[in-house]
This record gives structure tokens, sequence and C-alpha cells, in this order.
């Protein structure tokens, strides 16, 4: 444990343990809290073979922190989005376990194809223009050289189209150099259940993989481990939910809360009609009110959007945000917090028990992902174990 937790009520000092005095934010990252999620999406796996997401740093947390916490968890193959984000990450994962398959989602970067083969890294190949490329490059080296295959079964983003796949039928031989170790595709609709676009892009994958050499199919992302055992296939490859998002939004939160954002009252002021808070003039007292000034805005991930719509605690009472969220500072209603109780030096709870990040991200008009990849660097972080 990097310091220790903060109290859930903060004390009159406003003094949380371990935290220096110039914090003006902190975010509480429970990393026993991720593995335990990791191991509740296992368990709705039917105990089968669990990946793990930690693309966008760790999905904004820090993916320095998180991998290890799932590899000690159980995970031993990791997912994340770009070669850089790889090449950083590769040594850590080597020394948390020797036998770490990492993949790169975005695919094989043209002429990047050393970077992949010397470091250990599985390229996911999106069309037969990268599997040409990669399979060029296992003859160079004259050595059969490992890689996902990624079908796109209708969400037409990235992984190879029907027409692509019915030319691999044809001609088997473009896999020369290949071993493929996973074969992909994601789904579009799993957080709506009854969606049927899950269906049919559960027959198109069905149908692509008897274009492919046997090999572990992954098509489930969080959400879609919920749809049942028909979607789950080999390995699932969660992201969101190992960091507490609801992957099942029309049932209650599988997963547990993993985040705590805090940030500093910085002043505490008396207002009256017809003062105004914030830029643009949007909020108008119409009587008398006392606004905190706290430490936060859209540069540290609180979203503009959630200007006078979100809501914060202050001392155990729910508190409106008024007036807009500028860079630096939003501006909290404290007219029915007793005085005592805020003060310049207290915190203001931006993400708690009460409030989840995804209850943060309804209130933003988002969703939880957008609000925890936004998180900026400006907190000071604590990490739980």
């Amino acid at each position: 444990m990097t310091t220790s937790p903060p109290t859930t009520d903060p004390a009159p000092s406003a003094a949380l343990s371990g935290i220096p005095a110039r914090a003006a934010g902190v975010l509480t990252i429970d990393l026993a809290a991720i593995a335990e999620n990791y191991r509740r999406l296992k368990s709705a796996f039917q105990q089968r073979a669990v990946a793990a997401v930690v693309k966008a740093d760790g999905y904004g947390l820090g993916a320095e922190q998180v991998a290890p916490a799932l590899i000690k968890a159980g995970a031993r193959s990791i997912f994340v989005a770009q070669l850089d984000e790889a090449l950083k990450l590769r040594p850590l994962l080597d020394r948390c376990h020797p036998a770490i398959s990492l993949y790169v989602l975005n695919g094989l970067m043209p002429g990047a194809e050393a970077d992949y083969a010397d470091n250990t890294l599985l390229p996911v190949l999106n069309s037969l223009g990268e599997i040409e490329a990669w399979s060029r490059f296992a003859r160079q080296r004259e050595k059969a050289l490992p890689a996902a295959i990624h079908l796109d079964s209708g969400i037409c983003r990235l992984g190879l189209p029907p027409d692509e796949v019915a030319r691999l039928r044809a001609e088997p031989a473009r896999l020369e150099g290949i071993v493929p170790t996973c074969i992909l595709s994601h789904l579009a609709c799993a957080d709506v259940p009854a969606h049927p676009k899950n269906a049919e892009q559960l027959a198109a994958l069905t149908s692509a993989l008897t274009a492919l050499p046997r090999a572990p199919v992954s098509f489930c992302n969080s959400s879609g481990i919920f749809l049942g055992p028909d979607y789950h296939f080999d390995l699932a490859r969660p992201g969101v939910a190992l960091y507490g998002v609801n992957p099942t939004p029309d049932a209650a939160n599988p997963m547990r809360p993993v985040v705590r954002l805090q940030a500093k009252i910085l002043q505490v002021r008396a207002i009256d009609a017809p003062q105004t808070v914030g830029y643009g003039a949007t909020h108008r007292a119409t009587g008398p009110a006392r606004i905190a000034t706290v430490a936060a805005g859209y540069a540290d991930g609180y979203l503009r959007s959630i200007s006078s719509r979100g809501h914060a605690w202050v001392a155990g009472h729910r508190v409106p945000v008024v007036g807009r969220v500028s860079m630096d500072l939003l501006a909290l209603d404290v007219t029915g917090v007793p005085p005592e109780k805020v003060q310049p030096g207290h915190w203001a709870e931006l993400v708690n028990a009460e409030q989840d990040v995804d209850a943060l991200a309804a209130e933003a008009g988002t969703i939880g992902y957008e609000i925890l990849t936004s998180l900026g660097a400006r907190y000071h972080r604590v990490y739980l174990d």
C-alpha cells in the first residue's frame, strides 16, 4: 500500500492520513478490488481462461500498477491497444511471470515488425495486408511467428471483413509462417443482451471460423461474458468491468467499486441574489447561499458536461455542482452543509460509495469508460493492495 486509505468521513481538520498537504486531489485505486473483479468475471466465464485488457494506461488507473495485480490474480494474457504501450509494459510483465502473452489490438504497424518479434509481442492481425506483412517477415526470419487473427463479425472497425475471410478460405497459404495463438472478434452491442446484433455476430463468427486453422477463440468483452455460454468460446478479454464499471447496465453491478476521487475545497464564500457563479454566469443565486470552490476541473477529467447537473458529497451531504466546470475548478452549493463541516482544506468527494463511476458518467451524459480514461495526472494517487 502506497499510503494509508482516506477515511470515509474526513475529520474537521480534513487531513487524510499520509496525503501530502500540497495535494489538491486524491485518486484512490483499490488493486484488491480489481483482482476480485477478475475472479468474479472468471467465475461468470465458467472458470475458463480470462485475459485482461489494460490499454489506455489501465483505463486511466495506471497499467504498471494494475497489470501486476491482475497477473497475481491469474491473468496470463494481457491486451493493450498500441505498440508503444506494449513495449513499455513488456519488461514489467516479464518480471511478474515468465509466460505472459502480450497482445497489441491495433495490429501490425508497417515497418515495425521487428519490434514485435524482438520483444515477444503478439500483433492482432486485422487485415489481409497485415497477415501478408507478418508472413513475409516470418519468412525473412526463417521461423514461424505467433499472432492473433481478428475477424470482423459486424462491428465494422478493425478485423478481416467477410470478403477477406473468403479469400483466406480460398488461399490458406497466405498464413504461411504464422502460428495463430488466438482468433478474436468483438461484440458491438453486448451491453444490450436482447439486441439482435449479438446473435447476428455470433452466427457470423461461427461461420468465419471454418476458414481458419483451429486456435483458441476470444469473443467476449466485459459485457459479453454475461450473454451466456453460447458466446463464451475459449478466452474472455474483459476491460472496463475489471475497473468497477457495470458490465450489465440493466441490472445491479456485479463488480466491486475500484476508485474513489476526492478534491480539496479551496474557498467557501457567501453570495446572494443577483450574484452569479462561474464562466458565462450560467448559475444565478436566488437568495443567500454558500459556494465552495473545489480544486478539480476538466483538465483533471471532471468533465465540463457535468456543469450545473452533477453532484458531489461534502461531509456526508449530497451537494449540487453549480455553474460551469472550468479547467481547474468547480463550484458546489454547500448551503445545506453545517459551516464547520465545510472549510478550506476539507475534501469534496466526487466519486465514492454513494456516487460511483457509472453514476458520475450518467450525470455527465457519457459512459464510465470516458470518466476513467479522462482522469488527469494531477491527482495524488493512492494504491490499495
